[in-house]
């Protein structure tokens, strides 16, 4: 087998790299990954310096894989901030590190793409030398995939690696015709608590979904600055995405993406939603509001999410990462895992330690939040 390290996404032709995986999930495709790029969303400025890895046997890929240089712990969702200080503390460097995931995207999906008729067992052994000594060339104290399939975590856990396991609310559709047929299946309370959202979010407001072409420019003028926003009046800072990733995804992605949008009489933009799908799951991503509305938020990001999802036969609707809100409105807490190879022997056996007690925790989190679902009984 033949590593090459990608600098830049655009050094593998998108043919190669989306053969290898033969998936629409639109987050791991070359489209993708390569605006991010080109947009200066994700750089080595941005602490996101690409890595990705590519293999090729006999002058053919066989394999290929996302990968980044970090120099921070910001965009990933999976949060290591303590372990960087317990390394700080003991006067090591935790960064960089080397991180497999999509930037800014806590969305479960493919991360590793082998060709068919590969022998998985002498190439992930192989793989995973060739990783560990790119981590050792590069000082990088670890190395961390990140919501990967379950098929992958399986594949992966045998080679030192440590799985945590974190917590999402995902909405799931058991073949429901219509948005009334999934609250026919709550609680009396419960649905008349959520017709009451829907019907006080849409009384001021025009409230429509725009697919592909339909989202004109000033729409991605519009939601660029929702974005912003959104993260300034979080964390006093603005997010990573630029204007020109966004005045760019429509041409690039507009087959993948729907957004949720809310105007004033007249036509003022009040609010947006961004989501991605696929042929099985619909992907909420971001959202931002000009002026706050009673149950906007519910509206756009959840509801018409719902309802979109019903109408495309979609089994599943990620609304992103963290929000209890979600599970009285009928999303269900479920597992996702990580895995973390760090080189350390003494560290990796306090972060085993520490991962053993939180995955107790989140499983007895899960276990009582179900209990909060606003199914009927009959249903749940």
């Amino acid at each position: 087998m033949d590593l090459q390290v990608l600098n830049c996404i655009d050094e593998c032709p998108p043919s190669h790299w989306d053969s290898l995986f033969e998936s629409k999930y639109p987050f791991i495709q070359h489209r993708f990954l390569s605006l991010l790029e080109s947009s200066g969303s994700v750089c080595a400025d941005t602490g996101w310096e690409p890595k990705h890895l590519l293999i090729e046997q006999n002058g053919k890929p066989i394999a290929a894989m996302p990968m980044y240089l970090k120099q921070h712990s910001w965009g990933e969702y999976v949060f290591d901030h303590s372990w960087a200080n317990a390394y700080y503390n003991h006067n090591l460097e935790y960064y960089p590190k080397l991180v497999t995931a999509i930037p800014f995207t806590p969305a479960v999906g493919p991360r590793l793409g082998i060709a068919s008729g590969i022998d998985k067992t002498v190439f992930f052994s192989e793989f995973f030398e060739a990783l560990k000594n790119c981590a050792i060339e590069w000082d990088a104290s670890s190395w961390h995939l990140l919501f990967p399939e379950n098929s992958l975590t399986k594949e992966l856990q045998q080679y030192n690696t440590m799985k945590r396991t974190g917590v999402q609310y995902h909405w799931i559709n058991t073949n429901y015709g219509s948005f009334g047929d999934f609250t026919d299946t709550l609680a009396s309370r419960k649905r008349k608590n959520i017709l009451k959202e829907r019907r006080t979010a849409n009384q001021k407001l025009n409230i429509k979904r725009l697919e592909g072409k339909d989202i004109t420019p000033d729409w991605w003028e519009f939601f660029h600055i929702m974005y912003q926003r959104t993260y300034i009046k979080r964390n006093g800072t603005g997010g990573y995405l630029t204007e020109n990733f966004f005045q760019n995804l429509g041409a690039s992605m507009g087959d993948q993406i729907m957004m949720c949008v809310a105007e004033e009489e007249g036509g003022t933009k009040m609010a947006a939603a961004l989501f991605f799908f696929d042929d099985n799951t619909l992907y909420g991503r971001y959202w931002g509001c000009l002026k706050e509305y009673d149950f906007l938020h519910f509206e756009l990001c959840y509801y018409q999410g719902i309802e979109f999802a019903i109408m495309q036969k979609l089994s599943r609707f990620d609304a992103g990462a963290q929000g209890e809100h979600k599970i009285k409105r009928g999303f269900q807490p479920i597992e996702t895992h990580s895995l973390h190879w760090v080189n350390h022997p003494d560290f990796a056996h306090a972060i085993q330690r520490f991962l053993d007690q939180e995955t107790l925790q989140i499983k007895q989190y899960i276990s009582q939040s179900s209990e909060l679902l606003p199914y009927k009984m009959t249903t749940k």
